[in-house]
């Protein structure tokens, strides 16, 4: 049986416009302390092949490396083995829209933790609902 029957996912996007510039969004966003505030712990450091660490709580530390920067416009990071992440911001008189996109599922392929994308990816785009309103609160104040 080869892989070709396997089907991708669509990706989850989360679209959300913020009461605050652009600037202020990306370095939310795409510095170390900036994501730590509203997603989670890392090392992570805005370099184009910067390989650094998202800390998962309970699910370890999470590999990742940024393959894309755009600075203040786009940013992507690789993460695990499997997924890709991209924030893309674009400035809107004062406010920003500021768009998630988590790419990289696969229909029935298992994580490390021995899930299923189809799961996972349930839960994920739950979680970036409430983790992209809680940019919010951080941008907005």
């Amino acid at each position: 049986m080869g892989n070709d029957t396997q089907k991708t996912l669509p990706d989850i996007e989360k679209k959300i416009v913020l009461n605050a510039p652009i600037m202020k969004v990306w370095h939310a966003v795409a510095t170390s302390e900036g994501i730590a505030a509203w997603f989670m712990p890392n090392n992570f450091k805005p370099e184009s092949g910067f390989k650094f660490q998202l800390d998962a709580g309970p699910f370890g530390m999470s590999d990742c490396e940024v393959t894309e920067l755009d600075p203040p416009n786009r940013l992507s990071f690789q993460w695990g083995e499997e997924w890709t992440v991209t924030f893309k911001l674009t400035e809107m008189e004062g406010k920003t829209e500021f768009t998630l996109i988590h790419s990289g599922w696969v229909e029935g392929m298992v994580t490390p933790f021995g899930e299923t994308h189809n799961i996972v990816r349930d839960r994920m785009s739950h979680g970036w609902g409430g983790l992209v309103e809680k940019l919010g609160a951080y941008v907005e104040v």
